[in-house]
């Protein structure tokens, strides 16, 4: 795949939940290789856009179209969007008692990559490799999945997994939360390290322009209800800090 070609592409995308609008015509496009963020207020539609790419049962698709590679996404059922390489990170995990992380890992690749991608040395070197640039210990591959994790290590558990199983796209839906100035750097760099340079692509979806310092995203789009109302580069977050979302609104002056 050339890097002109788009890996993710959204378009007039409309969708409602329980007969309530929320995407008012959302048109995204992200190439092989970048990183792109969403920013905006709580209920402006960024977890909305998220679910729905990966297939929420609860948002109805009014119009519009969401193809990755150029497949219809739409036509998929969420079990086949992963498949196809669509990873969504969860804003909050789920703890899964009685499975171990390093059982969930090597099950995880072998659904997504295939059974041989689990096993052999090449794994082991690949888990070793990722746990130390995410500073996780060895011992947290006997713990139970996300039960009694703090804020931190669900996100670097996240990452883990993304740094695993080399998806496509990776959805980031507020991966910064919970984390404090060091776990956001690690976890930057783990997000930088599975996507740059690569096939793949991210869309990271945050309130704050701390990680994006550390990511530095190729664009920022700006979603006020349901639009997107502005696209920049990373300076635009800097500036979204300072200023609020006000002077974005329709008919407010800039």
């Amino acid at each position: 795949m050339s890097n002109d070609s788009q890996l993710l592409k959204i378009q007039d995308l409309y969708a409602c939940i329980d007969d309530t609008s929320i995407l008012k015509g959302i048109n995204l496009e992200i190439k092989p290789g970048e990183i792109h963020a969403i920013m905006g207020r709580n209920g402006s539609g960024k977890t909305t856009t998220a679910n729905i790419i990966m297939g929420h049962p609860d948002y109805e698709v009014e119009s519009g179209t969401v193809e990755l590679n150029g497949e219809n996404l739409l036509e998929m059922e969420t079990w086949e969007r992963a498949r196809e390489g669509v990873f969504l990170s969860f804003q909050y995990p789920q703890s899964v008692p009685g499975l171990q992380v390093g059982n969930f890992l090597r099950k995880s690749v072998a659904a997504i990559l295939g059974e041989e991608a689990a096993k052999g040395k090449e794994f082991r070197n690949k888990l070793k490799e990722s746990m130390k640039e995410l500073d996780i210990p060895s011992s947290f591959l006997g713990r139970y999945v996300n039960d009694g994790f703090s804020g931190g290590e669900k996100k670097r558990f996240e990452i883990l997994q993304l740094m695993l199983m080399k998806p496509k796209l990776a959805i980031l839906d507020e991966t910064d939360s919970g984390l404090d100035i060091d776990g956001i750097r690690t976890v930057a760099k783990g997000i930088n390290a599975a996507i740059r340079g690569t096939e793949s692509g991210a869309l990271i979806i945050t309130h704050y322009s701390r990680i994006l310092e550390h990511v530095k995203p190729d664009k920022i789009h700006v979603l006020i209800s349901g639009k997107i109302v502005k696209t920049g580069g990373p300076e635009l977050a800097l500036e979204l800090e300072e200023r609020g979302y006000d002077w974005l609104e329709e008919g407010s002056e800039d």
